[in-house]
C-alpha cells in the first residue's frame, strides 16, 4: 500500500527534493536576492573606498585609481589621524574629540534614558491627572526640528552660565533624548499585564520600590534599545556639539570636520579617511555588538501601544 501511494503523493523523495531546488530559484526570488546584492554594493563601496585609501601612501593615491588594493601597506595615516592632524590651530589627531565625546556621550545616555524610564513608567500606571497632556507635549518634542530650538536654548544656557560647557551639552542632549526615551518605556511598560502592576499595590508597595525591584529588572530588552539610539544619536551629533560644547569640548564628528577642512599645503586623503573611520568605529561597534538585542527589544514592546 506504501508503494501504492508514494507516487500519489508526489512522487519519490528524490524528486520531490528537486522540485523544492526547482523552486527555490524562482524568478520573485532570484530578483530579490539581486536586489539585495545591488544595495549591499552599493552601502559597502564607499566603506571598501575608504578603507583601501586609509592605508595606501599618497604616491599611491595621486595616481587616481580608488579601488585598487594598496601595493604598500602602511597604517601611518592612522596613526597621524589619532595623534598629530590638525584641527585648526592644534595638532593633537583626533583622540581629543574621542574623549570629549565619551564624557558627552555616557552622562547624556544614562540621564536621558533614567527620566524617559521614570516618565514612560509614571505614565503607564500611575497616570496623574493630565498625563495624557503631558504625553502628547512629550511626544511633539520629538519631532521638533533641532535648529528651531538653537537659539532659545543658547539664550537660555547663557543665562545659567552653562552655555560653552560640558555640563551645558550633557544637559542638551537630555532635553532632546527625553521625548524619544518617554515614548519607547511608556509603550513598553503598556504591554506590561496590569495585574503584575496592581499585585505589588496591594503587597504595598509604592511608587519607587516597584519601579525599582518589579519594572526596572524587566526592562532590560528597551533599555539595550534605548542605550543603542542614544549612543549612537549623540555620538553622531554635529550641530548641538558645535554650538553648545565651547571649543575645549568639541565633540569627535566636530574634530574630524576640522581636520578635513584644514589644509597646511598638500591634502593627505588617506588621513582624511582614516579620521573617519576612527569617528565611525564606536557606532558601528555599538551596532555589530549589540544588533541582536536590538532587534529583539524592538519586538518585545518598544514600539506596541
Amino acid at each position: 500500500m506504501n508503494t501504492f501511494s508514494s507516487p500519489l503523493k508526489g512522487g519519490t523523495p528524490g524528486r520531490a527534493h528537486q522540485r523544492r531546488r526547482r523552486a527555490a530559484f524562482t524568478p520573485a526570488r532570484l530578483g530579490v536576492y539581486a536586489f539585495l546584492l545591488t544595495a549591499a554594493l552599493f552601502f559597502l563601496l564607499p566603506l571598501y573606498v575608504m578603507l583601501v585609501t586609509s592605508v595606501k601612501p599618497m604616491s599611491e593615491i595621486r595616481l587616481g585609481n580608488l579601488l585598487a588594493f594598496p601595493t604598500h601597506f602602511t597604517l601611518g595615516a592612522w596613526s597621524a589621524a589619532w595623534q598629530s592632524a590638525c584641527t585648526g590651530l592644534d595638532c593633537n589627531g583626533i583622540q581629543v574629540g574621542f574623549w570629549n565625546s565619551v564624557r558627552i556621550v555616557v552622562p547624556s545616555t544614562v540621564l536621558s534614558i533614567v527620566l524617559g524610564a521614570v516618565n514612560g513608567y509614571a505614565l503607564s500606571f500611575w497616570r496623574p491627572r493630565g498625563a495624557g497632556l503631558l504625553f502628547g507635549v512629550l511626544l511633539m518634542g520629538a519631532f521638533i526640528p533641532v535648529q528651531v530650538m538653537v537659539y532659545p536654548l543658547v539664550r537660555v544656557l547663557a543665562s545659567v552660565h552653562l552655555f560653552s560647557s560640558l555640563p551645558g551639552i550633557v544637559v542638551i542632549h537630555t532635553i532632546f533624548g527625553m521625548p524619544v526615551m518617554t515614548l519607547l518605556f511608556r509603550n513598553y511598560y503598556v504591554s506590561i499585564p496590569q495585574e503584575l502592576f496592581n499585585a505589588a499595590r496591594i503587597d504595598g508597595g509604592g511608587f519607587w520600590r516597584i519601579f525599582l525591584q518589579l519594572m526596572l529588572p524587566m526592562s532590560t530588552p528597551i533599555i539595550v534599545v534605548a542605550v543603542i539610539m542614544q549612543v549612537t544619536g549623540i555620538w553622531n551629533d554635529f550641530i548641538l556639539g558645535l554650538v553648545f560644547a565651547g571649543t575645549r569640548n568639541l565633540p569627535m564628528t566636530v574634530q574630524l570636520n576640522n581636520i578635513i577642512n584644514t589644509t597646511t599645503g598638500e591634502r593627505l586623503y588617506n588621513v582624511n579617511m582614516a579620521a573617519t573611520i576612527l569617528t565611525s568605529m564606536v557606532p558601528l561597534a555599538v551596532y555589530f555588538v549589540s544588533g541582536r538585542w536590538f532587534v529583539r527589544g524592538i519586538a518585545s514592546g518598544a514600539v506596541k501601544g
